[in-house]
């Protein structure tokens, strides 16, 4: 009995279906590092969020520029009925409405500088923009508005502009309204339109008109994305700076952008029909939006993509969002974390064509490979993203893709050397090496391009392996 078990065993051990069988559950056990290094790329990509955050923090966060807008308060007499001891009285309270006014026209001018803040081995994108604000007012349209036959307070109006990170201005803005200087202030009041609001008294006591021109500018600082919402009847926004990687999202495409070497510059003509609010409404003081905390930088950014401030703008039935808004963000020139995530999901495909190449030679060379040694081999392929994390985070992701891909290739290759003891198949080991990363590098670099190409390159591998199995006598090498 014990001398018919010996055969069968090797017999086991030595075919083809066992091997592969074989080497397909120790691929499988290989995910469970692949997953712990995509664990580890996530937890580098948060501590970069973290930095990111901390630093928008003290510099300012994502600024939403809002506004101006007129607001005239008037005096409206309620009537409250109260009930004590089964007797009824009645009182009369006064609750301050507003009439609000949207400007007719708005030209928005912006010179924008962003650069990159660094702390430690991390680095958040800021900026700086001088703002030049120009635009007119039409005078109030009594017969669109009920006002229960109150007289408005027009030495009290208000123009109000809305900065949804106050700590990012530079300057007190300066106005100039019909000719006159008026300086801002920070709102004291329970008026409140904006996130954050700054306000100037205009006394039209004597004009008892809205109609006029105005202009406002000011400096402010902000994180990673500028945010303009249009209020006027018709809104101009015309913005240029100097950074490589502008990207333009929100409510309207621009109607011209350019980016050339450093610099862009984009134009937006917005009417009123883009718009989610009255040309002029009465209401109380009450937000027109709100903005989510502009700190917490959300995953959109480390992806590449922008991350945007999110208000919820509500006037009586009406919602606006951030697609309400013009935005422009300002991406990293390279994103490493985006990049290595994306390399890390190609990792099963690398290690299993790697065993398949490795599978080839053992046969072709007819020179057995033990299971340990294509677990060293797995081990070395998913070190690979490893190197390429640590060493993209000091030298950026091009230079760190080509050291970890060198070290992972000639560790490999002089493995294989010392298995077959054959230069020529460690050398062929490292070409089809070579071939695998430089393929994943291209497809690091096509963004619409890539499923297309990595297709059609999968595509050829399966061919080229198919037609090397064709030259294989697999019957005899289970009967050898």
């Amino acid at each position: 009995m014990e001398t018919n078990k010996t055969p069968l065993l090797e017999r086991i051990g030595s075919s083809i279906f066992a091997k592969l069988s074989t080497i397909v559950v120790l691929i499988l056990l290989l995910l469970i590092p692949l997953f712990w290094v995509k664990d580890l790329i996530e937890e580098r990509k948060n501590r970069q969020s973290e930095v990111s955050s901390e630093i928008a923090f003290k510099w300012a966060g994502q600024q939403v520029i809002s506004g101006p807008i007129i607001a005239i308060p008037y005096q409206v007499v309620k009537e409250i009925v109260t009930t004590d001891k089964n007797i009824i009285s009645t009182k009369n309270t006064y609750i301050t409405q507003y009439v609000y006014l949207m400007p007719k026209s708005l030209d928005i001018n912006s010179m924008i500088s962003p650069e990159s803040l660094k702390r430690g081995i991390y680095k958040s994108v800021v900026y700086n923009a001088q703002l030049d604000l120009k635009g007119s007012f039409d005078a109030i349209d009594f017969n669109k508005i009920d006002l229960s036959g109150q007289e408005l307070e027009w030495k009290n109006a208000k123009i109000l502009i809305g900065l949804s990170d106050l700590k990012g201005l530079g300057a007190s803005p300066s106005l100039v309204f019909n000719q006159t200087k008026i300086d801002f202030e920070p709102n004291m009041s329970a008026l409140s339109p904006f996130e954050n609001n700054m306000i100037a008294a205009i006394d039209l006591s004597q004009t008892k008109t809205t109609l006029g021109n105005f202009q406002i500018k000011f400096n402010v600082r902000g994180s990673q994305s500028i945010n303009f919402l249009p209020l006027a009847k018709q809104t101009k926004i015309h913005t240029h700076g100097n950074w490589a990687n502008p990207s333009f999202n929100g409510a309207v495409l621009a109607d011209d952008r350019n980016i050339t070497g450093n610099n862009f510059e984009a134009t937006w003509n917005i009417p009123s029909f883009n718009r989610k609010f009255s040309q002029q409404w009465v209401g109380e003081a009450e937000k027109l939006y709100e903005i989510k905390n502009n700190y917490e930088i959300s995953n959109a950014i480390s992806e590449g993509y922008s991350s945007t401030a999110e208000p919820t703008a509500t006037t009586e039935s009406s919602i606006a969002t951030e697609k309400d808004m013009i935005q422009i963000n300002f991406l990293e020139e390279v994103n490493n974390y985006q990049k290595t995530t994306r390399v890390a999901k190609y990792g099963i495909l690398i290690i299993i064509l790697t065993f398949a190449a490795l599978f080839f030679t053992e046969i072709i060379k007819k020179q057995r490979i033990h299971l340990i040694q294509y677990m060293l081999i797995g081990f070395a392929m998913v070190l690979f993203y490893s190197l390429l994390l640590s060493i993209s985070e000091h030298l950026g992701f091009n230079l760190a893709y080509l050291i970890a891909a060198l070290a992972t290739i000639i560790l490999i290759a002089s493995f294989i050397k010392s298995i077959t003891n054959d230069s020529r198949s460690a050398l062929i080991f490292s070409g089809i090496l070579s071939i695998f990363y430089s393929f994943i590098f291209i497809l690091m670099q096509l963004r619409d391009y890539s499923l297309i190409v990595g297709t059609i390159g999968i595509f050829i591998i399966l061919a080229i392996l198919m037609r090397v199995s064709t030259k294989i006598n697999w019957y005899q090498y289970d009967k050898r």
